[in-house]
């Protein structure tokens, strides 16, 4: 039996860590990293310091290369083949690292249940076989760090939040109903594709970095200075991460 722990490690700060994540990496027996290639290699560097940083015994560090997603076809079919793909790669990682079964434990960005496919992945190798127990351990969301960051509050008044991604809101528009719209996986300037009246913008990349980057304003004044210094991040450090919370006013709004 492989027990795997899938640990939420935030947005990278290790400040970000909760005490229960700490002790689960020190009780690991090997911690894998994904490595996204060179494009994203300050990806796996902050996980790296992370591990250097918080673990207090010497645990086996296993790096794998992460497949790569075909962006071509039909976007459900990529990322099942993908998902296939990776459990394949996670499957091999597990059985050389622990041959006779042991503690496993996988940093996952920001928590497990947003967004993220590593729950899923950990199914399909259940379904195919492998003694494997799953167990989670939450992480601070980039949601979080993002209205701390702009110091709001994420829903409004008694209201609820929409949370969607940048493909969804392309090609639906604003979901009906909203009024606060938080969008994640967003490959950059999916708000284009609103009517900017009445909305405003809060917008964080790289939150929680050193390099956190943060804009907030009318989405008519602020969206175009948003793609101009999302275009200019990437180009400075080869990848970005970033998140945005959209808000339409209405005329009853009253927070």
């Amino acid at each position: 039996m492989i027990h795997l722990d899938l640990i939420g490690i935030g947005t990278g700060n290790p400040d970000h860590l909760t005490l229960a994540a700490v002790r689960a990496m020190n009780a690991a027996d090997v911690i894998l990293l994904p490595d996204k290639g060179a494009d994203k290699a300050g990806l796996i560097d902050l996980r790296r310091a992370i591990c250097a940083q918080v673990l207090t015994r010497p645990v086996a560090i296993v790096e794998f290369a992460m497949p790569l997603r075909d962006g071509a076809g039909d976007y459900a079919q990529a990322v099942h083949s993908w998902h296939d793909a990776i459990a394949r790669v996670w499957q091999a990682a597990l059985e050389r690292a622990l041959p006779h079964g042991g503690r496993a434990a996988l940093l996952v960005w920001g928590d497990p249940a947003l967004y993220d496919s590593s729950l899923r992945i950990a199914e399909r190798l259940m379904a195919q076989g492998l003694a494997l127990h799953v167990q989670v351990v939450p992480g601070i969301t980039s949601l979080q760090v993002l209205t701390a960051a702009h110091a709001i509050p994420l829903n409004p008044l008694a209201g609820p939040v929409t949370i969607t991604t940048g493909r969804l809101l392309r090609q639906h528009g604003w979901p009906a109903g909203a009024q606060h719209v938080a969008v994640m996986l967003d490959a950059g300037g999916a708000f284009q594709a609103l009517d900017p009246a009445g909305l405003t913008i809060w917008w964080g990349a790289y939150l929680g970095m050193e390099q956190q980057a943060l804009e907030h304003g009318s989405l008519a004044q602020a969206g175009p200075c948003i793609l101009a210094r999302r275009a200019a991040l990437r180009a400075q450090h080869g990848w970005i991460m970033d998140i945005y919370l959209l808000k339409k006013e209405t005329a009853d709004a009253s927070g």
